[in-house]
């Protein structure tokens, strides 16, 4: 029972927060929803840049593939850094957060338990998901950045 939770959480969990999103952005007025879609792009945008960046920068095995055991979930033996689950968890956690705290701290809590799952699954190292997480972080500032100077213009 604890495994097929597990399994569950790793696989099919990640799904539930851009459902989420999407029911939380279409209840939005229509300037918030603009702010939203700025935010958002610029948000993801860096993310997935330093995603990417990340990952071809280091490389750390996967458990499985590093401990010679299987996984609960299936996985290529490839880079397990970072946990892009995890960073499209977190990122979509961010945007709804700015716009909406108690949505966005239950997606941030749905985050966590991804992360977790991955970790348990054994497809993920702790240190994947925490700096899937610290990754989405240190874009904040940029993405508002960003947004705040595309609003302007648009203004």
């Amino acid at each position: 029972m604890t495994n097929s939770i597990i399994i569950f959480c790793a696989k099919y969990l990640c799904l539930l927060p851009p459902f989420a999103a999407v029911f939380f952005f279409a209840a939005q007025p229509r300037e918030r929803r603009r702010e939203m879609l700025v935010f958002g792009g610029a948000l993801v945008a860096l993310s997935l840049a330093a995603y990417f960046i990340a990952g071809f920068c280091w490389y750390n095995p996967r458990p499985f593939a590093a401990g010679g055991f299987t996984p609960l979930v299936a996985h290529k033996a490839n880079n397990g850094f970072p946990s892009g689950h995890t960073l499209v968890c977190a990122a979509i956690a961010a945007i709804v957060f700015r716009f909406g705290k108690k949505t966005g701290l239950v997606l941030w809590a749905l985050t966590v338990v991804v992360g977790a799952a991955r970790v348990l699954a054994g497809v993920h190292h702790a240190a994947d998901i925490i700096d899937s997480i610290a990754l989405v972080l240190l874009c904040l500032f940029p993405a508002g950045f960003a947004a705040g100077k595309f609003a302007g213009r648009k203004a």
